[in-house]
């Protein structure tokens, strides 16, 4: 960090603001509350990713609020804005969902348009649901500007009469789906699950991919202690909102910018916790755009190497029994960091956006209560090496990423059942197509295909929801969301729309999942393969016009982080 008296803390809102000049610009701002002591001050933005859309983000124009107040009281000037979010709940199972992923470039871009055109010397970003998160860190590792990014918190349980006891969230409808249509439950216990599930504001209550990535920023440094563990609606998420408006203005001070933050080694920090979490899949993929954003060479390699040393401690859903409301209860991820911090599997030399190092953030954290069990010991984990399993073979040459808790296996071989889309496999699932020793193969559903890579949560709970789930495997050049489980297989690379091995399997073909030599083989021989290769063709583009066309043509691989700037030449 740099010699604080020779600090510009205004280095951008200068530029628009001071001058004769420039008064044109300072009178558009005269009526939207500034005074003209403001124009002196840092300009701090606050990106808010509030919308009725989704409850993820219900409550985030309240969170803006407060971060406002935490710029102002800190000797900035605050401005809010907007930016898009999604609901992946809502459009799973559509065309819509394919909208999801495209999502991340767009906040990320329109952050940086804001940001950029306004002049601000620093922000702070909020979001709530999956995309949010990835797609502020990518404008934040672009920008280079002092940001902090507030998590919006998670969501409380829900719960129905007939089983008060049992603690209900979004993935419990989606598998009541398959349940429903396996006749397990009646009519009124779907209607029930479905009306209560969801109680209110906050992110989907699982290790998922929002509490997912809101675990992995804190890990990165880039949000305050304790930021990825509050309930969204609580007295700690607003102090947490405040307080990040005041860290941006003090980073400004301190000279620190979000790259002395995103090293390699906070990186590697970020996947230590991801796998001690038991966190989704998704974690790979946007972890990788953010490095990329953020020019830190990480790879789909990097997660098997860490992993290898990493064990799985959190008890969990969506494999697990536990919801993220319950770890906050107990002190949320903190003293699981002091813990990997203390065994040597955490650089604590990284920076945060405190201006303290990782290890000096985690000095004071108190021990889990002793009767807790959410966390596990590490001499009995869940698992005793990562649930996220890179796998290569002839039918994923670039890479794969499986989610293998062990509940299922460590080992999966049976027949291929191929559907070019996801709502046909669906329906083959719901009405008895697919059966036990099926590995289901979900294709023309990559970034480039589908486009935009959607998430197989619909199918992946019908699954569990008939009692399938350790009779069956899937896979896909799609993704799963983070509520998925079972033995599935998704980022399948190169995906089927570019020729990729994925789009030459056949019904009855054999397939081999390996988690243990972390190897996906499709067992036809080499001719064969060949033979299918040349009668393969092309299929036309889905989109020809809009965002998904431009996304189509501007996305790289999944094994690559599915970014969209690689192949600009500029």
């Amino acid at each position: 960090m740099k010699n604080k008296s020779a600090i510009n803390t205004r280095p951008f809102s200068s530029i628009l603001f001071d001058g004769d000049e420039r008064a044109a610009a300072r009178a558009m701002l005269y009526p939207v509350g500034f005074k003209a002591e403001d124009f002196k001050k840092p300009l701090i933005g606050v990106a808010s990713t509030w919308s009725d859309v989704t409850p993820c983000n219900m409550h985030i124009d309240k969170l803006a609020l407060e971060s406002e107040k935490g710029v102002n009281a800190g000797g900035g000037k605050a401005i809010i804005f907007n930016t898009i979010t999604i609901s992946d709940g809502i459009s799973m199972g559509t065309e819509g969902m394919k909208y999801s992923l495209v999502s991340r470039e767009v906040i990320a871009d329109s952050i940086e348009t804001v940001v950029g055109c306004a002049g601000m010397d620093g922000y702070v970003a909020i979001g709530g649901c999956d995309k949010n998160m990835p797609g502020a860190l990518i404008a934040i590792a672009r920008m280079n500007r002092p940001a902090v990014f507030v998590y919006g918190g998670t969501i409380l349980p829900g719960c129905i009469t007939s089983a008060p006891d049992k603690k209900l969230d979004v993935v419990s409808v989606f598998e009541a789906v398959g349940a429903h249509a396996n006749k397990k439950i009646s009519d009124a216990e779907f209607q029930a699950v479905e009306q209560c599930a969801i109680p209110g504001a906050g992110s989907c209550g699982g290790m998922y991919t929002a509490n997912t990535m809101a675990s992995a920023i804190e890990a990165l440094g880039m949000s305050l202690p304790n930021s990825s563990a509050q309930n969204a609606v609580s007295p700690a998420k607003l102090d947490d909102s405040r307080r990040a408006g005041a860290a941006v203005v003090k980073m400004l001070e301190l000279g620190l910018k979000p790259l002395d933050i995103l090293t390699k080694k906070a990186f590697e920090n970020a996947i230590t916790v991801v796998i001690a979490l038991g966190g989704s899949t998704n974690a790979v993929l946007h972890l990788l755009a953010i490095a990329h954003a953020a020019k830190v060479k990480l790879t789909i390699d990097d997660f098997t190497r860490i992993g290898k040393r990493v064990p799985v401690l959190a008890d969990l859903k969506p494999s697990g029994k536990h919801l993220m409301s319950e770890l906050v209860a107990i002190g949320g991820i903190r003293p699981l960091m002091k813990q990997l911090l203390d065994r040597g599997l955490l650089h604590g030399d990284c920076l945060t956006v405190t201006g303290e190092t990782m290890a000096e953030t985690l000095a004071s954290v108190k021990p889990y209560p002793a009767w807790q069990t959410i966390i596990q010991p590490f001499d009995k984990p869940v698992k005793k090496n990562s649930h996220l399993v890179i796998l290569r073979g002839n039918l994923a040459p670039e890479g794969a990423v499986a989610k293998i808790s062990g509940k299922e296996g460590l080992h999966f071989a049976g027949k291929a059942i191929v559907f070019e889309g996801e709502e046909k496999a669906l329906q083959a699932i719901l009405n008895g197509t697919v059966k036990a020793g099926h590995v289901i193969v979900i294709r023309s559903e990559g970034p480039k295909g589908g486009p935009g890579m959607r998430e197989m949560l619909s199918p992946t709970s019908a699954i569990m929801g008939k009692g399938l789930g350790k009779e069956v495997a899937l896979i896909t050049d799609g993704r799963f969301s983070g509520g998925s489980h079972g033995f599935v297989v998704g980022h399948v690379t190169p995906e089927a729309y570019v020729g990729g091995p994925i789009a030459l399997v056949k019904n009855g073909d054999p397939i081999v999942i390996d988690a243990e030599t972390r190897e996906l083989t499709l067992a036809v021989s080499a001719k064969e393969l060949a033979q299918r290769r040349k009668a393969w063709k092309k299929p036309a583009p889905r989109y020809t016009r809009g965002v998904l066309a431009k996304y189509a043509a501007h996305v790289t691989s999944a094994s690559l982080g599915a970014v969209t700037d690689d192949d600009l030449k500029l």
